[in-house]
């Protein structure tokens, strides 16, 4: 077997150490523009006495802002006197991605969630997900990663686990979800998770909860309320900070998303319209979107129906679409949430 040599990654921070720091993870590069120059990803560390550990992360992708604002607002605000045990603040974890505005690196064209477990040996973003993987992960106890649509993407509010073999784990990270307080909590269903951050720390035993707070490239500030809350709430009911969960006044719905079935994706190029919103109830056989032909004048639109009922939990932003582009996602509504 052959021994990963240690992560060419470097904190500028002390993460056994009492109180507040700020500071850098710093990846060498080399460049055009900077021979001898380093990616600079900002990290705060909040820490007071023994207890749990927990890393907040967004900007996994550079275009969705919740996470990215949220945990930028909380660094500046966390006290040491308010924390009992330590608390990791990642607010860009893909630096070259958000500083670009885009999902994925304009060094590499890397999508660090499609990069995990990552590679000390590769290019910069499997090398930050390396350095998460190996460094920053098996020190905390559970991970929140603040996602939202970026900006092909809008999608209700939630907080997210998964389908997991060990069923302790998967009702522990349940819990959190439904603590974010997000106006839905779900289990989500990934097309394709073998390289998600998600799944490297649910595979070391983590406790780890996700969410999507929105999208179109953008933020509200009913989006970042409801990040800003969530991360407090998640803080809260993991033990770190004291106080109580606060849920959305107008309860929470419990979605699920069994298969890949909830998936609807196009098979067409062209504009695309979508008639139905966010939140809609849908039935299966439904028609839900029109794709038309933009080549001709004088043709009959494509129409794409639900494959199964649920509520319209997303669908893509931009109204120009192409072949296997998600157009819409259904999700069933439940009565409970349980591993």
């Amino acid at each position: 077997m052959t021994t990963m040599r240690p992560s060419p990654i470097s904190a500028t921070v002390d993460f056994d150490a009492d109180g507040v720091q700020h500071g850098f993870l710093k990846l060498p590069i080399s460049t055009d523009e900077s021979a001898w120059g380093a990616v600079m990803i900002p990290v705060t560390v909040v820490k007071n006495g023994e207890g749990p550990t927990a890393l907040l992360t967004g900007g996994n992708h550079g275009d969705e802002y919740e996470g990215i604002t949220s945990l930028l607002k909380l660094s500046s605000t966390l006290k040491a006197e308010d924390v009992t045990g330590r608390v990791i603040i990642v607010p860009c974890m893909n630096t070259p991605a958000v500083m670009a505005g885009k999902r994925t690196s304009p060094m590499d064209k890397g999508n660090l969630n499609r990069s995990f477990p990552g590679d000390p040996n590769g290019s910069v973003t499997p090398q930050i997900a390396d350095y998460f993987t190996r460094v920053l992960v098996p020190m905390s106890d559970v991970v929140l990663d603040l996602h939202s649509g970026g900006r092909t993407l809008d999608i209700l509010p939630f907080g997210a686990s998964h389908v997991l073999d060990d069923k302790a784990q998967q009702q522990a990270a349940l819990e959190g979800a439904k603590a974010f307080g997000a106006p839905y909590a779900m289990v989500m269903f990934e097309l394709d998770a073998e390289k998600l951050f998600d799944t490297a720390c649910e595979r070391q035993g983590k406790v780890f909860v996700a969410t999507e707070l929105g999208g179109g490239g953008t933020s509200t500030p009913q989006s970042i309320a409801i990040a800003e809350r969530g991360v407090r709430n998640f803080l809260i009911h993991y033990g770190l900070v004291k106080g109580e969960v606060e849920m959305p006044t107008g309860g929470q719905m419990y979605l699920d998303m069994p298969d890949a079935s909830c998936y609807v994706q196009s098979q067409h190029s062209g504009v695309l319209e979508l008639l139905v919103a966010l939140g809609d109830e849908v039935k299966k056989g439904q028609t839900i979107a029109y794709v038309y032909d933009m080549t001709r004048s004088g043709t009959d639109p494509v129409a794409y129906k639900a494959e199964r009922d649920g509520i319209l939990m997303a669908r893509r932003a931009p109204s120009l679409i192409n072949m296997g582009d998600t157009l819409a996602v259904i999700a069933d509504v439940v009565e409970r949430l349980e591993a």
